[in-house]
């Protein structure tokens, strides 16, 4: 039987999904899990556009949830010169590593796949050949105005100029609602991810209005909406000193988006530097939540009430390794547990300080490893020895 009539026999009137689907009349994406459950994968994946559909992962990691997969992203490999981070872009030994430490797909940044633009089955044949997932990338590359269906030069991208975030304001808008929809249909839906983190410029001096939330909202809505089409659920990232930063910013984006284009990826730490309760935040959203950033903070920010500032954070990273008090993760994961999140679970730090006590990239690797095994019991091998 061929797609087309599968799903005509499933809107059948009288049948258990047409009467299940307009008796609860049932949002988009509850339909697409019906139809994955009583018709098999191939309807549900050909009405997202993707191929893929998410399932247990082949080897569960988890000890409970077997639809959690367990990943890292690029920023952890890197330096600091003159004192900011410079993201490696060795994505041979980034996946290398990712794979030699048990874990089951990498997020790379922005920066880190300019390099693939031209070629993004390489990447994905690179990861499938260490035997991990690309799950996406971080953000939009920066790139020629053909990567980006005719956005901005390098260096006049409304991504890179302070002064103007198209994502609250008119300037840049349409280029960027543009760039950000080709990106997702030329590069990431080739590569099978199924949803994409992205930040979301720079934050207005004094924080953003409430029209600048509204055009936030706007715009994420637009993006969803075409990038949906083909398979792609927009997530976006709340960060700190961004648009989307304190507790009501991110209520009140989350409230003016639609569920069915708009998801979120809840960083832990981020949440919690901007004030927010991060258990209650993925609680209060759960249906909604695409990916999870594991990374903690320092228990003396919790509820505060003015987010740290970049100072601070150029003195001494606001961010820790997991175990650090900030983020309460047992009973986070409690919460993914018992209801049974489908989803990317990612490891998300910056690579390691010259002086900041914590060690190489390995040790870094070693101790968050060894917190997800010990603490969470999540079912990774012990972090290999130093060669």
């Amino acid at each position: 039987m061929n797609k087309k009539n599968n799903l005509r026999m499933i809107l059948t009137r009288g049948t258990p999904l047409h009467n299940k689907i307009f008796a609860r009349r049932l949002n988009r994406r509850e339909f697409v899990s019906s139809a994955l459950a009583l018709s098999g994968g191939a309807v549900a994946a050909s009405l997202l556009g993707n191929s893929n559909v998410w399932a247990a992962a082949p080897k569960s990691l988890d000890p409970i949830d077997p639809y959690i997969r367990f990943g890292i992203t690029g920023s952890l490999w890197g330096d600091w010169p003159n004192g900011n981070l410079r993201m490696s872009t060795d994505m041979q030994q980034i996946i290398s590593d990712t794979a030699r430490f048990g874990l089951q797909g990498l997020e790379p940044y922005s920066g880190q796949v300019v390099q693939f633009l031209d070629n993004p089955h390489a990447l994905k044949r690179m990861c499938e050949a260490a035997g991990i997932k690309l799950i996406d990338v971080g953000d939009l590359p920066r790139a020629r105005p053909a990567a980006l269906g005719g956005a901005p030069k390098p260096g006049s991208n409304p991504l890179s100029n302070p002064l103007s975030n198209p994502w609250i304001t008119k300037d840049g808008n349409a280029e960027l609602i543009a760039g950000m929809v080709n990106f997702a249909h030329d590069f990431l839906a080739p590569c099978g991810c199924d949803h994409w983190k992205t930040n979301m410029g720079s934050r207005p001096e004094g924080g953003p209005r409430d029209d600048q939330l509204k055009t936030l909202a706007n715009t994420l809505n637009e993006i969803g909406r075409q990038t949906i089409a083909f398979g792609v659920r927009l997530a976006p990232h709340p960060h700190i000193w961004g648009p989307m930063e304190r507790d009501h910013e991110v209520r009140t984006v989350m409230a003016l988006t639609d569920p069915d284009y708009v998801w979120l990826t809840a960083d832990t730490a981020h949440l919690t530097l901007g004030g927010g309760d991060a258990l209650q935040i993925i609680s209060d959203y759960f249906p909604r939540v695409a990916e999870v950033h594991m990374k903690d903070t320092y228990p003396k920010y919790r509820g505060n009430t003015s987010t740290p500032t970049p100072a601070e954070h150029h003195t001494a990273s606001l961010y820790h390794n997991l175990g650090a008090g900030g983020v309460d993760f047992p009973a986070i994961f409690k919460v993914l547990r018992g209801r049974k999140f489908k989803g990317w679970v990612v490891y998300d730090l910056d690579a390691p300080r010259p002086s900041d006590g914590t060690g190489s990239i390995q040790d870094n690797l070693a101790v968050n490893i060894n917190y997800l095994r010990n603490v969470l019991h999540v079912k990774l091998p012990a972090p290999p020895q130093p060669a």
